[in-house]
């Protein structure tokens, strides 16, 4: 293998091409479209990744995803390396054989799993920093599963409790196996409750992780000569703190260990709602205009204008699929559940001009039985029409920044979109 390819995504083999292709900016802000460039696809930016944490979209099959429109699959280094094993994943030929997708693939680091089973605030960690800040932080009635150190974290399953250690090293290892498209840095991810200390020192120890993630990457990348690239996105993290976000954006920008940079960017950590945009704006003022970003775990219609506004490319969330194995569909006028009462006899789908499978099938009258029913394909139908809603959303969002009407379109849309409707 040519280790040129190492310095910098623009000087691969066109079998193992990885670059990013800016398009249009929205005028006089970060926003911008582009294309990503992946062994297994492009990916047009912006765009929302669909997540498939345990290498599936839970109730929906491979082809419903690409037929709902998703141009790429987010699946979850933590779990698949508790079950089945990254090794296993790795002899199927990688996630993406594993799971029956040919299009492009993101794994994440682990990061955000181990801390958020640590501080027991399991999915969510979107919180006000009110109350008194704390260096041992803990959801109430919650056990601690994770403890972090300098060298990396020791944690308990949260299948069987047995005891595990992941460092930068070893999170290289699993999702180099995995062989997604795009992976992350392992980071640590802390809370928003945490004090001005100790994000100081989270940040100096996540920046000396991405270090050894850079070198472990190219290690594994010139071991295993034969497989496609995979890219490694640097994880900027600084909580609610302008200056140790730029500190931390500017620091990994600049990163190289033996000619390896990273090829990309995920903003991440916990984030209070309104300071979204605002977060983002600080970080990418900060990043090179010519690497993607990536915004983890964020999802609400007026935050992915918010972010997409000040230049970031990407996101996944599991919450379209999770909220619609609880009933909730997303519409342009807002979200409702479909187990209340206005639903029982509306015979009318979930929303009108919906493309999606369920809305050209099924009406409310149908999803609210089935799920008074207990009827296991109301995942199915919910998923698809939730994942859908999302994807098309961000592809118009696109389109409008192409077509120079991103504002007009922003108000529109949010002028109408209520939550709950």
């Amino acid at each position: 293998m040519d280790d040129s390819r190492l310095v910098s995504s623009g000087s691969r083999d066109e079998v193992d091409t990885f670059s990013f292709t800016p398009g249009t900016s929205i005028p006089g802000r970060l926003g911008r479209t582009g294309v990503i460039h992946t062994p297994h696809g492009d990916i047009r930016t912006p765009a929302f990744i669909v997540v498939g944490t345990a290498a599936t979209v839970k109730g929906v099959l491979p082809r419903d995803i690409k037929d709902l429109g998703a141009q790429a699959v987010l699946a979850n280094a933590y779990h698949l390396y508790l079950q089945p094993g990254s090794d296993i994943v790795d002899e199927a030929g990688g996630v993406g054989s594993f799971m029956g997708w040919d299009g492009p693939t993101f794994t994440d680091s682990g990061g955000f799993q181990v801390l958020s089973q640590g501080a027991g605030f399991k999915k969510v960690l979107a919180m006000s920093t009110a109350g008194l800040a704390s260096d041992d932080v803990i959801a109430k009635g919650k056990d601690r599963l994770a403890v972090v150190d300098d060298d990396g974290v020791n944690f308990r399953s949260y299948r069987d409790g047995s005891k595990h250690r992941f460092t930068p090293e070893v999170s290289m290892g699993i999702q180099h196996q995995l062989g997604a498209d795009i992976m992350f840095a392992f980071d640590e991810c802390t809370t928003l409750m945490n004090t001005r200390g100790y994000q100081e020192s989270s940040l100096d120890r996540t920046y000396a992780w991405a270090l050894r993630c850079l070198a472990e990457h190219r290690r594994l990348t010139v071991e295993r000569v034969g497989k496609p690239y995979q890219a490694l996105f640097g994880v900027v993290q600084g909580a609610q703190f302008e200056d140790l976000r730029r500190k931390a954006a500017r620091d990994l920008a600049e990163a190289e260990v033996d000619g390896q940079i990273f090829d990309g960017f995920g903003i991440g950590g916990a984030l209070e709602k309104e300071n979204l945009g605002t977060i983002c704006r600080w970080v990418n003022e900060e990043l090179p205009v010519d690497k993607p970003r990536h915004l983890l775990g964020i999802s609400e219609p007026e935050d992915l204008f918010a972010a997409i506004e000040q230049g970031a490319d990407t996101f996944d969330c599991v919450n379209p699929s999770r909220t619609a194995r609880n009933g909730r569909a997303y519409t342009h006028e807002g979200w409702y559940n479909v187990d209340t009462l206005p639903s029982k006899r509306s015979f009318t789908p979930i929303e009108e001009g919906c493309d999606c499978y369920t809305c050209a099938h099924y009406t409310r009258a149908y999803l609210h039985h089935l799920a008074r029913s207990k009827e296991l394909v109301l995942y199915t139908l919910m998923t698809i029409h939730n994942e859908r809603f999302h994807v098309h959303l961000v592809d118009q969002i696109r389109k409008s920044i192409d077509g120079g009407y991103f504002d007009d379109y922003r108000t529109d849309f949010l002028g109408r979109y209520r939550r709950p409707a």
